[in-house]
């Protein structure tokens, strides 16, 4: 029988004005923001990772603001998903990797890879860059040694103390075609984890398992990126939240529903659901 997945909720981001005054606090400084954020729930999603490359100093402090058994997800560069489309991503994944991810430390959870919506599947494309993909924090440390001059070497961080450490991944897709069995068979054979996103009906949403991870993604029920969800919609999420998990996986959640204020509030409202028996 497999053991009990734990179950991690969070938003993604946590850099927005209109929370002011409203989840956070008035008065409540913007530097203390990803604390109080940090303090309510067990997870959050970076995604100015996914804009341009970080800073390791800003990896280390989003660290130190967090608890004990925090941990965080990153997105992965646009550049990589959307400029480069995942072909001839050598260098690009290197300098990702060595812009400062590592910091985390054991913080360090499933790397999201987020495609965009034109991009069908192709199953040399997909295949090669999941074979590229580090599998432990040794394997990222060794890639991104392979940086170059976009990531200045006074920037870079290539060490890590826990090389064993399993490094996850996921992708997010937005074209139908990774919704077919081929797409799927080859995410299971790669170990990625195939991401759960709700976007109000404009993509397809695929309710597949494809690796111990399930990583969900809530874009908006009904408008996206601006619809909160209601509490029955939240009650069906739990329930799925709790299947999962009784069946092994290890699940993500993931509220992207910022733009009205809505994310941290239906994050609490379903950690609160989770923890009632």
């Amino acid at each position: 029988m497999a053991a009990v997945g734990r179950i991690r909720v969070g938003i993604s981001g946590w850099a927005y004005p209109r929370w002011r005054g409203d989840f956070y606090p008035v008065g409540l400084r913007q530097r203390d923001e990803l604390r109080h954020a940090a303090e309510r729930m067990d997870s959050i999603e970076i995604n100015a990772s996914f804009y341009s490359l970080q800073r390791p100093t800003s990896y280390a402090a989003w660290r130190d603001a967090s608890p004990d058994g925090f941990v965080y997800a990153v997105k992965g560069g646009r550049f990589i998903t959307h400029m480069k489309k995942l072909v001839g991503v050598e260098t690009a994944l290197a300098n990702f990797f060595a812009s400062g991810v590592l910091a985390l430390g054991p913080k360090l959870g499933p790397v999201l890879w987020q495609l965009p919506k034109t991009l069908a599947y192709d199953e040399t494309r997909m295949s090669d860059f999941f074979a590229q993909l580090p599998r432990t924090a040794g394997e990222a440390a060794a890639l991104a040694r392979q940086h170059d001059a976009k990531v200045p070497p006074d920037r870079a961080l290539t060490e890590t103390p826990d090389p064993a450490r399993p490094l996850r991944h996921v992708l997010e897709f937005r074209h139908r075609s990774f919704c077919e069995p081929p797409a799927l068979d080859l995410m299971r054979r790669h170990d990625i984890g195939c991401v759960v996103a709700d976007t109000a009906g404009r993509w397809p949403e695929a309710d597949a398992v494809t690796s111990r991870d399930v990583y969900v993604r809530l874009h908006g029920d009904t408008e996206l990126y601006a619809s909160g969800y209601s509490a029955t919609s939240l009650k069906e999420r739990a329930g799925r939240c709790r299947a999962w998990a009784a069946a092994g996986h290890d699940v993500y959640v993931y509220f992207d529903n910022d733009a009205r204020g809505h994310a941290p509030h239906n994050a609490e409202s379903l950690i609160s659901l989770l923890r009632t028996p």
